[in-house]
């Protein structure tokens, strides 16, 4: 036995295109994840310079600081 095709309308035939939104999980996670580095990022400073190199809170945020961990890391 074969199968015939039922002819239907040509309009019943053809599905709408549905366009699918962001969801809020994606929003969310366009905001959350560079968040969560920034915050990992000073975290990393902040445990490195201050518990580890034993030095203050307030030198962290200091450019000379950092200039100078630049000029020894990459000095010839």
């Amino acid at each position: 036995m074969s199968r015939e095709k039922v002819n239907k309308p040509e309009e019943e035939q053809q599905q709408p295109v549905r366009r699918r939104g962001i969801s809020a999980w994606t929003i969310i996670q366009w905001f959350l994840i560079p968040l969560l580095l920034i915050a990992a990022l000073g975290g990393g400073l902040v445990v490195g310079y201050v518990i580890l190199g034993k030095k203050e809170l307030s030198d962290v945020l200091l450019w000379s600081t950092w200039k100078h961990v630049y000029d020894l890391v990459f000095a010839p």
